[in-house]
């Protein structure tokens, strides 16, 4: 008897190019990173050089009419962007494939999207499993700016985000202004649990904004506060992240590949075999996704130089 295989005619249905093209098009939609980051055109290559000034111009007052009028300079530095691979592969047993009333990709591609969404959020925002290209997470490198607040639940928790000292002025601080904040579950009843001397919750909310990565419900001084609806947020080391977004940029590399596996053997780390494909009746799809994100934190008027600013604070869980 010859063995059971689903040829490359037979499952052409599932990778056409448009269905491509909607990952391309829907992971931004998935990831709150990509969200609040300012996208850069699409790559051509790995790697991209992006200018970032690192001095400034200074001007003065000339002393009367003929005084001489001071010369100065500018700088820039390179910051690199390099796009690296989120790979996915979504194992599918082919008797799932003979009922022609199963819309494959209706169910597989939301979850690939949300797999890549969720991954590049944890490198970005935590540096976890990142590639060594990429940047020291944003936790990471707020912690190294001295820009941590840890949470004072004896304190009032407005004053700890607002006032002077708090999370808001850490990044003012700095030279910058926060566009938005990403904030952990937890942090949604401690927004509504912080009420006035009338009994009255404090933190306006904000009109619902329904999104795929979740609803900006609340707001702190006009910028939004969003609650990713996965486990991208680590409530151990950070409850809510605050800072400039446009400082920090992203950008896709044109090309995504998508290829089915019929006869594959897929195994772990560890060279341990998962599944075999043709033995077990399956067909995988694996999905290659590149990006590559960067910060570019250049000088400003209020903080010169670069070790002092970082346009990102954190507010951290008491320890």
């Amino acid at each position: 008897m010859s063995a059971k295989l689903i040829d490359r005619t037979g499952a052409e249905v599932l990778i056409p190019e448009e269905r491509s093209r909607e990952i391309l098009s829907a992971v931004p939609e998935q990831s709150i990173a990509m969200r609040l980051m300012r996208r850069l055109p699409d790559m051509s290559s790995k790697t991209r050089a992006i200018p970032v000034a690192s001095s400034l111009p200074a001007a003065e007052f000339i002393n009367g009419d003929t005084g001489l009028k001071p010369t100065t300079d500018m700088a820039w530095e390179n910051v690199k962007l390099t796009a690296e691979e989120i790979a996915a592969i979504v194992v599918i047993p082919e008797n799932v494939l003979d009922d022609s009333d199963y819309d494959i990709w209706a169910n597989v591609l939301p979850r690939i999207n949300e797999a890549i969404g969720v991954a590049f959020d944890k490198a970005v925002l935590f540096g976890t499993d990142k590639p060594a290209s990429f940047p020291e997470g944003i936790v990471t490198g707020a912690a190294a700016a001295a820009n941590p607040l840890v949470l004072d639940s004896g304190k009032n928790l407005y004053q700890q985000l607002l006032g002077e000292g708090g999370l808001a002025s850490l990044v003012e601080e700095d030279g910058f202004v926060p566009s938005a904040y990403v904030g952990a579950i937890g942090m949604r009843s401690k927004l509504r649990g912080t009420v006035d001397g009338n009994g009255l919750p404090i933190f306006g909310r904000a009109p619902y904004r329904e999104g795929l990565i979740g609803r900006a419900a609340y707001e702190l001084d006009g910028a939004d506060i969003y609650f990713p609806n996965s486990d991208v947020m680590d409530a151990d080391k950070a409850l809510l992240i605050g800072g400039d977004w446009s400082q920090a940029v992203w950008a896709m590399r044109t090309d995504i590949t998508t290829k089915l596996l019929t006869e594959a053997v897929i195994s772990d780390a560890s060279g341990k075999v998962l599944i075999n494909l043709a033995q077990q009746d399956a067909v995988a799809l694996r999905v290659v996704f590149r990006a590559g994100w960067a910060l570019a934190n250049p000088a400003n008027r209020v903080k010169r130089e670069k070790g002092q600013r970082y346009p990102f604070a954190v507010l951290k869980p008491a320890q």
